[in-house]
């Protein structure tokens, strides 16, 4: 279990929508725990994309995850919608910590608090590279570091 400080959906700068899908639950009848790394995942490249100009399939740069995890609090089940929290803990030259965190609408407590770190590669060469700017701009208006860490 995190050692984290308990967050509330105001600690996130930018909130995102999900919608849960019908083979995302799992036999238990909940949301599969490897499932909240795609919705986390997709909200982040989101951002990216949208407000950062992220070209995924012919940009030079590109984010790979090199690090994740997940506590998990409460169950989400399909069908819902869902939202994400994101915010940037920590921005360094070529990478990028975020929180995550699992919001049921109209609820303040998360269902789950993720963290990733995503480095930006060279498509070309496969070896980490700035922060192009657009996207390091993007990324510095959500960062909110953690005091004392």
């Amino acid at each position: 279990m995190s050692t984290l400080p308990p967050t509330t959906r105001a600690d996130y700068p930018h909130v995102g929508s999900v919608s849960t899908r019908w083979n995302d639950n799992d036999r238990y009848g909940h949301v599969n725990n490897a499932v909240y790394y795609q919705y986390f995942d997709s909200v982040i490249n989101e951002v990216l994309i949208h407000q950062g100009g992220l070209d995924i399939h012919r940009g030079e740069v590109v984010g790979f995850i090199v690090r994740s995890e997940c506590d998990f609090l409460a169950p989400v089940a399909y069908p819902g919608l869902l939202e994400v929290g994101v915010v940037v803990r920590r921005l360094g030259r070529s990478s990028v910590t975020y929180e995550t965190a699992l919001l049921r609408p109209g609820e303040d407590r998360p269902a789950a608090i993720g963290r990733m770190v995503h480095v930006f590669v060279d498509t070309a060469t496969g070896r980490p590279t700035d922060i192009p700017a657009p996207i390091r701009a993007v990324l510095e208006r959500l960062l909110r570091p953690r005091s004392g860490g």
